[in-house]
């Protein structure tokens, strides 16, 4: 068989696989599209893969290297684990598997069956190394225990979910919760956390609950730091009859991207609707005051709304280098 035949075939299994079953023509502009596609597809699982070990062995340092030597524990799933193991003699490897087993389902039902997939390979292979590897113990010091095993620990969750799948299911059973209830996200991992540290502080002491407050704070935040990014972006809308200059500007200033579309304006007792052009453009949060000051000296009466954006993809988000 040749290298072309080979390929074609891998293509069919695969990207191509719909197009072979409904009998559609696979002409070689199809196979060059369903080839585009499949490179994407493994370079995007190479890089979830690397991800998502990488995000093992950090948690998996976290817990063993600072937090279970010294009897703290996290919020969430990976707290009730905790917990668990230092109540009984049941082997963290273990507990680990059984607390997230039925939000690996929830994740099936919830999101997809691929999701659930990664994320039951993601939490088998945190059990494998706990239970195989040993890390030391790095310090005996209760706040650099709590504050960098929380760190550890955050940064494998946040990288696991980098590669699309979790090592800790309680935001799962949070969002089928918020769905029943009617709460949101946010509220319900509150209720869920407050009782777990209650419980410590009821079995361990309360000062293991306090610490371990801050292993959570420190978890959250360095979760929140790998899922987001260093660059916190916003979106600008601005509304100006000087739309064409700070365009320009936001162009030839700013080194960003800039989108102008048509709207409507209404004003007045009666309403009138006059026609309206809208400028929006996505910044850091660094850019914010050098792009207000910037709207100041062209329109000091611009209508400017500053929106927090969680994830970005495509158009110019990366500054352009500008010409001098």
């Amino acid at each position: 068989m040749s290298q072309n035949s080979f390929l074609k075939n891998i293509l069919l299994l695969t990207t191509l696989r719909k197009e072979k079953a409904l009998g559609n023509p696979l002409s070689d502009y199809i196979y060059a599209k369903g080839y585009r596609k499949f490179l994407i597809l493994v370079k995007r699982s190479i890089k979830d893969t690397v991800l998502v070990i990488t995000g093992i062995f950090s948690a998996a340092f976290g817990l063993e290297g600072f937090l279970l030597s010294n009897g703290f524990i996290d919020g969430g799933a990976t707290g009730i684990s905790l917990l668990l193991a230092n109540l009984t003699a049941i082997p963290l490897s273990l507990l680990i598997v059984c607390v997230n087993t039925p939000f690996i389902f929830m994740g099936y039902r919830l999101v997809s069956k691929a999701f659930a997939i990664k994320t039951a390979i993601a939490i088998l292979g945190l059990s494998l190394v706990i239970a195989n590897i040993n890390f030391p113990d790095v310090t005996d010091d209760n706040l650099l225990v709590a504050v960098f095993g929380g760190i550890f620990l955050g940064a494998g969750i946040g990288l696991s979910i980098r590669g699309g799948a979790v090592i800790d299911g309680t935001e799962i059973l949070a969002i089928l919760l918020s769905r029943k209830l009617g709460t949101t996200i946010g509220d319900i991992i509150i209720l869920i956390n407050v009782f777990i540290f209650a419980t410590a502080a009821y079995f361990l002491s309360i000062e293991v609950a306090l610490y371990s407050m801050i292993t959570y704070l420190a978890a959250s935040k360095m979760l929140d730091f790998i899922v987001e990014g260093i660059d916190e972006y916003m979106g600008v809308t601005i509304i100006s009859s000087h739309y064409i200059e700070i365009k320009a500007m936001i162009v030839e200033k700013m080194g960003r991207g800039v989108t102008l579309y048509k709207g409507e304006k209404g004003f007045g007792k009666r309403g009138e609707i006059t026609d309206m052009n809208i400028l929006f453009t996505v910044i850091t949060r660094f850019e914010m005051n050098k792009l207000n000051t910037e709207i100041q000296t062209i329109d000091p009466n611009a209508f400017v709304v500053m929106s927090s954006v969680k994830d970005t993809k495509g158009g110019m988000i990366k500054k352009k280098p500008l010409k001098h």
